[in-house]
């Protein structure tokens, strides 16, 4: 049924909720998982595992700081993926919306499902213009699940 899933995630624990129900559709259905992040940085004091006198709006991460941000909530991905019976072989981490890049990893892709957690680590914004899940669900071509 689905043999290529693509999964957002962003190191929110929405967002592993959703990996792990993924990995288990996968196991199911002997499907194939790609997982993607989208960088931001205004959530990198949260991946970076900041301490509380981190101010974002004050200070900035460095394009390193935002890159190395992505690649542990990917390797964290992997290593979720891996408890779960899932070797992640397609990782993605660009720059851009989520949204936009979910939708253009799936297409690009060929996927059956996209999943991402329903609340993630989005901004207030978020709040008032819409959450990365309902514009997946908006812009899709395939399936979409959104986890809680």
């Amino acid at each position: 049924m689905f043999k290529k899933i693509v999964v957002g995630i962003d190191g929110s624990d929405n967002a592993n909720h959703a990996l792990t129900l993924a990995c288990d559709l996968a196991n199911k259905y002997d499907s194939e998982i790609h997982l993607v992040h989208t960088p931001q940085p205004q959530t990198v004091a949260f991946a970076m595992g900041a301490v509380a006198s981190y101010h974002v709006v004050t200070t900035m991460p460095s394009a390193s700081e935002v890159e190395e941000a992505s690649e542990k909530i990917l390797n964290a991905g992997k290593e979720l993926a891996a408890e779960n019976g899932q070797t992640i072989i397609h990782t993605y981490g660009q720059q851009g919306d989520p949204a936009d890049e979910l939708v253009a990893c799936a297409e690009n892709c060929g996927a059956d499902l996209i999943v991402t957690g329903r609340r993630g680590l989005g901004s207030l914004g978020a709040l008032v213009q819409g959450s990365t899940s309902q514009r997946v669900n908006h812009l899709a071509k395939c399936a979409c699940l959104s986890v809680v």
